[in-house]
């Protein structure tokens, strides 16, 4: 019984040890893969960085159609109304109409 006192506070320290190190051994790795993803985010970011360009132009030309086809719609509107609007009788037409 003596003998397994004495042991048990090894095989503890021992345990502690080796998983100390698995622990130190896990954040080594850790810290590479954090790098690693650091990379791959700021290349992402770089990349599309040079397509914010694009979408800038995209976003001013389908803009200048936008209003270009208001324009066109807002005159063809008004060249219908006034072929709809109803014409004015004369006081002739409203006579002969009775």
């Amino acid at each position: 019984m003596e003998y397994l006192s004495e042991m048990l506070p090894i095989i503890i320290y021992f345990l502690l040890i080796v998983l100390l190190v698995v622990l130190i051994i896990v954040g080594i790795k850790l810290i590479f893969t954090i790098t690693k993803v650091d990379e791959l985010l700021d290349d992402v970011t770089e990349k599309l960085s040079s397509f914010d360009r694009l979408f800038n132009v995209i976003n001013f030309t389908t803009d200048r159609f936008g209003v270009i086809s208001e324009t066109i719609i807002s005159f063809i509107t008004a060249k219908l109304k006034k072929l709809m609007k109803p014409k004015k009788k004369s006081k002739k037409e409203e006579d002969d109409y009775e």
